[in-house]
């Protein structure tokens, strides 16, 4: 299905009428010069994204702030804009990490947005498989079995909870020495070092990232089973995801291999 950029009345209001929308990467995200327009299938998830981001500095990163379309809304004909944060992914492991925990001690006093309560796609239900809050079928030959092994390892934890971004791995952006960016937010409500622990874990199944990388941050709180449920959240995504391959859980496979000897 090709992308289909965003229409003029949209653009016009959120300030952009004589941008030429330019897809940045394989989307969903249009460059239409110093603006960022994506698509918000949640109206309720991205107007509160954008008033949590609009009202959120973090020393040390850059935040894409959102913008408000000429007649004062976040979300207008299904799309939302912010300020066009320059840069590409890069496998810099560490600093994404350090970047996660630094936005999290920004985060820490947040409510709990309403809309987790109702959200209901594959990532809201392969996370609270992860905790045990909940039992959703698990293709077994795309990690459900290996999930099967991995969760007899899970024991309670005492971490407080927060508002997390829980897919930071591919969502931070290098510009030379610039501070890291940070696009979009996909909000989660669990401990700092959960979110920190899914940065590794992706960069371990998926980025190539060195064995040490799980170690390096080992001094985290509850760092075993931050990593485990993590590993156990990705699992289940990939064993109920209609995009998921065999090739794709090898890398799940290794991280798995490498969280066993944690925990």
């Amino acid at each position: 299905m090709t992308a289909t950029p965003p229409p003029a009345h949209v653009l016009a209001s959120f300030g952009a009428k004589d941008a030429e929308p330019e897809l940045v990467g394989r989307g969903p995200v249009w460059r239409c010069d110093e603006i960022a327009l994506r698509p918000a299938p949640d109206a309720a998830e991205a107007s509160w994204v954008a008033t949590t981001l609009s009202e959120l500095t973090v020393p040390g990163l850059r935040i894409g702030h959102p913008l408000r379309s000429s007649d004062g809304r976040w979300v207008l004909g299904g799309w939302v804009a912010s300020r066009y944060v320059p840069g590409t992914p890069e496998p810099r492991y560490d600093e994404i990490v350090a970047a996660s925990l630094r936005l999290h001690e920004a985060t820490a006093e947040l409510r709990r947005p309403r809309f987790l309560a109702g959200r209901a796609d594959v990532f809201a239900a392969a996370d609270r498989m992860a905790w045990g809050e909940a039992d959703v079928k698990l293709d077994q030959s795309l990690g459900g079995r290996l999930f099967d092994i991995m969760v007899g390892a899970r024991t309670d934890v005492a971490l407080r909870p927060r508002v997390v971004h829980g897919d930071l791995f591919g969502n931070v952006l290098f510009d030379g020495d610039a501070d890291p960016g940070i696009i979009d937010f996909t909000a989660f409500f669990r401990p700092a070092e959960w979110a920190a622990a899914v940065v590794v874990v992706d960069a371990l199944a998926w980025g190539g990232a060195e064995d040490e990388l799980l170690r390096r941050w080992s001094h985290l709180d509850e760092w075993p089973q931050m990593v485990l449920r993590a590993l156990l959240y990705r699992l289940a995504v990939h064993a109920t995801h209609t995009s998921s391959t065999e090739q794709s859980l090898r890398g799940l496979e290794r991280a798995a291999h490498l969280v066993s000897a944690l925990v």
